[in-house]
């Protein structure tokens, strides 16, 4: 692995895109797993189903 891609892989997360009334804990969960499966440390789940797009936004972190 390069430099490069060490500080890519590093720097990368994983976001979920969803378009529910609502973000369920099996969603969270969801990204937890790819984050575990990846050894990535940040994801976030992003609902347009919200009225507001802030109300959609969920942090999902692996160990920090």
């Amino acid at each position: 692995m390069t430099n490069a891609e060490a500080v890519s892989r590093r720097d990368a997360e994983i976001i979920e895109v969803k378009a529910t009334e609502t973000v369920l804990a099996v969603h969270k969960t969801q990204v937890l797993t790819y984050l575990r499966l990846t050894n990535l440390k940040l994801g976030l789940v992003i609902n347009f189903g919200q009225q507001r797009l802030i109300d959609g936004w969920c942090r999902v972190v692996n160990g920090l």
